[in-house]
């Protein structure tokens, strides 16, 4: 069994204040139903575990709801940091879990496409990381405005969501962050962490994660939205 733990549990604090990202509009869907849907039709997915801010448990149900989310089996509420709420929604995850994918619920350009490459490389080889290469010139600022020197980007990668494992791999990722007591931004670094190695799906089309308002417009030319 495949399951993906769909994050949407942020502050949103570049959105503005008093602004959950996920339920913004995108065309004639909240930000989060595209995402739903993407792994809806997944072939590859056979659960959802839905984590969001606790105020908006009742909002998530009714979204899924509306859009015929099938799959879903839990909407449970986040934590203060990512890694608490994928925790906690690994917590809800059937015991039957295999593999579990772990997106995020501001990328609402998301396939089931990339979603089946990144379980396919995880069934491989522990880890499926969607990623693209960096093609900008990389500048490394040390403080202020001073550029201290350029970063070699032929080495460096943008890595994005979904990122899918072994459940036993992420599993012992965290519980050695826990241990350790560190901050890690992604689950790849949780990985990381533990001295396993990371293998990265690269997928050249627009992924984009939603932060600010002026990404809006760029995620609806992806979806090609009216």
């Amino acid at each position: 069994m495949n399951t993906v733990i769909l994050v949407a549990a942020g502050k949103s604090t570049r959105m503005g204040s008093n602004t959950d990202k996920a339920f913004l509009s995108l065309g004639s869907r909240p930000v989060i139903a595209w995402s739903l849907l993407a792994f809806e039709q997944s072939s590859a997915i056979d659960q959802i575990v839905l984590v969001v801010r606790k105020e908006q448990i009742l909002a998530a149900k009714s979204v899924a709801q509306m859009f015929g989310i099938s799959k879903l089996r839990e909407v449970v509420a986040g934590g203060s940091r990512r890694q608490d709420s994928v925790v906690n929604g690994m917590r809800e995850m059937a015991p039957e879990t295999r593999i579990v994918v772990v997106h995020d619920g501001a990328r609402p350009c998301v396939t089931p496409e990339l979603i089946e490459a990144t379980i396919k490389t995880a069934k491989r080889n522990g880890c499926g990381i969607a990623a693209s290469r960096v093609w900008d010139t990389i500048k490394y600022v040390e403080r202020g405005l001073t550029v201290d020197r350029t970063v070699d980007r032929a080495k460096l990668w943008a890595v994005q969501t979904p990122q899918a494992f072994k459940v036993e791999l992420l599993q012992r990722a965290y519980e050695a962050v826990e241990e350790q007591k560190a901050v890690v931004t992604d689950e790849a670094s949780a990985v990381e962490l533990i001295g396993e190695p990371v293998r990265l799906v690269e997928w050249p089309r627009h992924n984009i994660k939603i932060t600010t308002a002026e990404d809006l417009p760029l995620a609806a030319a992806v979806l090609k939205i009216n």
